[in-house]
This record gives structure tokens, sequence and C-alpha cells, in this order.
């Protein structure tokens, strides 16, 4: 086991039987170590902030503080993708600095296989400055992770309606207007939607297939692609 996943798993074990403590030495045999190093990792748990704390005599320990942790917890990709777009917003402000870490942490946190599908998810969003704050429909927001072919009624910029199946491909964010990138069925092309003008949207059972044409995407303006950091 290595460092990382031993911290880990020390304060699981401490959660686990808390408030009760349990002994330098117990914790040394239950992971294979020295008691040495059961105590400077108890050292760098305390001093990365968690609440460990050493009780005194015959039947003292280490215990862990349950009221001030929070279990682990299971981020989606598209929950993490959320918070990197927020943190895109926090830019050039006193919190980007601590958004950042907290990033990272949520991501040290997920499954690898996850982390694997929120950094493609992240590929395809672009953004232009400041992302809008309009909300969309949560069917369009999941458009990229459901990863299936949409059908979908859009208004044109003269107001001329018109009923499109589409395979949706990308995310960019302008100063005034969040767009879908997707291939259009009915144009038999790439189209940019934007997406306040999408009156209706239906999830057809129909898996839209791989398209990589993230690299010929040409976004006017300094475009950023989106990164977990």
């Amino acid at each position: 086991m290595n460092r990382t996943d031993r911290l880990y798993a020390l304060v699981e074990e401490l959660r686990a039987i808390s408030p009760r403590p349990r002994s330098a030495r117990w914790l040394a045999e239950r992971f294979e170590v020295s008691v040495r190093t059961v105590e400077r990792d108890i050292s760098a748990l305390q001093q990365s902030g968690t609440p460990v704390y050493a009780e005194p005599g015959r039947t003292g320990g280490y215990c862990l503080d349950k009221q001030h942790t929070l279990p682990p917890v299971n981020f989606t990709p598209s929950e993490a993708v959320a918070m990197a777009v927020g943190l895109h917003g926090l830019t050039g402000s006193p919190f980007h600095g601590a958004a950042a870490a907290a990033l990272r942490k949520l991501v040290a946190a997920m499954h690898a296989d996850d982390v694997a599908r929120a950094r493609l998810l992240a590929g395809r969003v672009r953004l232009v400055a400041q992302p809008p704050a309009a909300e969309m429909p949560r069917l369009l927001a999941d458009a990229l992770s459901i990863r299936r072919v949409l059908r979908i009624r859009y208004a044109d910029k003269t107001g001329v309606g018109s009923e499109r199946e589409i395979e949706p491909l990308a995310f960019v964010g302008m100063p005034t207007y969040w767009y879908l990138v997707a291939w259009c069925r009915l144009r038999r092309s790439v189209r940019v939607f934007r997406t306040d003008r999408i009156a209706s949207v239906v999830v057809t059972a129909e898996e839209a297939p791989q398209r990589d044409l993230m690299d010929d995407l040409r976004v006017p303006g300094e475009a950023s692609a989106l990164s977990l950091v």
C-alpha cells in the first residue's frame, strides 16, 4: 500500500470507530508499518487539517472528530466539469487559488474511470471570457454526458422554427450566450445552436456516434479549453 492510500485508509479506520481511539501500535500492525511511520502519517493528516486528536492514557490513542468530517462523496464526471466551469468564473479573484485547490481534491477523490470521462467531457467545452449566467434546460445541459441523439425544436435569428435531430459535440460559452455545437442531420454538417433558441429537447434512445471534430472547431475571440486542474 502506498502512502497516499494508507493516509486515506487511516482516516477511514478512525472514522469507522469514532469517537473511540486506536493506538499507534494497533494501527501499525493493521497497516504493516512501524509505529514511527504511523506517527508521521498522523502528523501529516493533522497538518492538512484533518481533525485527528491524540487521547492520552493506557486506553488512549488517536481518534477522529466525526462531527468535523464528511464521508467520501462520489462525484459524477458532469459534476466535476460543473465545478471546473465555476472555477473559470473566479479567474483573477481572491478565491481562485482556494477554488483550484478544492477542484484538485475533488478530482483526487474520484474513481480513475470517472476522472477520464470528466477530462474527455471538459475537453469538449470552450469558454470565451466570462460565460453567461443564463440557465439552460437540464436535458440540454446533460447533452454531452448522456451521448444520445437529441430531437430539438429550434428557432433561427428570424424566428423561423424547425425540428432537427442533432448529435451534440461541444459547448461554447460566450459573454452573452451559451452555444451547442452539434452535427445536424437535417443539414448534414456541423451547426452551432444558440441554446436560448432551443424551444424543446427530446432525448432519443439512439446513441450518438463518435465524431472527432473538436480540433476543427474555430471559436472567435480568446477562447480557452476547459480543463480539470
